[in-house]
């Protein structure tokens, strides 16, 4: 199974394109993205910790790894994961993740929160935000994206969502993402969604409000819903 895995990441990482000129290159570049994630996944908090796990388990990498000029330094892990295109990268590490854990099932969050400590004011540097999917049921992340800093989550809520298999989900979100346009993608997607309203949404609020009123008078009793189909 531990041979299966580790040949699976082989495999989904291999086709990365390398931004280093061959002079610089002293370690493979699949010999540093494997340790990276093996490091994360291991605990491991920054390129030191990485470095370190690597160093700890060199003996047991270097049974799938070539590892020519040993592990290599933190500086090495910073320099190289800085130049790596950040979009080919997230789209094999969801391949991998979506290859090795079960199927996608029950509750999926959709949230949004600004990363402490992130911003640099000296530099005018917003603090990074990102719009996150958390499967409840797997008890995982699935994907997150950054918001663009002229942005907003309702701009990155439809890129989480495309990048996900949703087929028989809930999908859950707050009422940041209360929009026609996403309650569509989420039944494009097969999947069913709970979202929050809150009373500055105007006249769909009151419907809803009206509607529940309505439906808790009469017990429940054969009321079907569908606000979005009339607003």
């Amino acid at each position: 199974m531990e041979e299966e895995s580790t040949t699976t990441l082989h495999r989904m990482f291999e086709g990365i394109e390398d931004p280093r000129v061959d002079r610089t290159k002293h370690h493979q570049l699949l010999d540093i993205m494997l340790i990276a994630i093996l490091g994360v996944l291991c605990g491991a908090d920054g390129w030191v910790d990485i470095e370190a796990f690597g160093n700890t388990k060199e003996a047991w990498l270097k049974t799938f790894l070539d590892l020519p000029n040993g592990i290599p330094s933190h500086d090495t892990f910073g320099r190289v994961f800085a130049r790596l295109d950040p979009k080919q990268f997230e789209e094999c590490f969801l391949n991998w993740v979506g290859g090795v854990t079960e199927k996608i099932t029950g509750v999926v969050a959709i949230d949004g929160k600004t990363l402490r400590r992130s911003h640099d004011a000296a530099n005018g540097k917003k603090a990074l935000h990102l719009v996150s999917a958390w499967a409840v049921e797997n008890r995982m992340v699935l994907d997150q994206v950054a918001v663009d800093e002229k942005s907003n989550d309702i701009t990155a809520i439809p890129e989480v969502l495309k990048l996900l298999d949703l087929a028989g989900c809930l999908v859950t979100i707050d009422a940041m993402g209360t929009q026609r346009a996403i309650a569509a993608q989420i039944i494009e997607q097969q999947a069913d969604y709970a979202l929050a309203l809150k009373e500055n949404q105007g006249n769909l609020y009151e419907n809803v409000k009206d509607s529940f009123a309505l439906a808790q008078k009469d017990h429940f009793r054969d009321i079907e819903y569908q606000f979005y189909a009339h607003h």
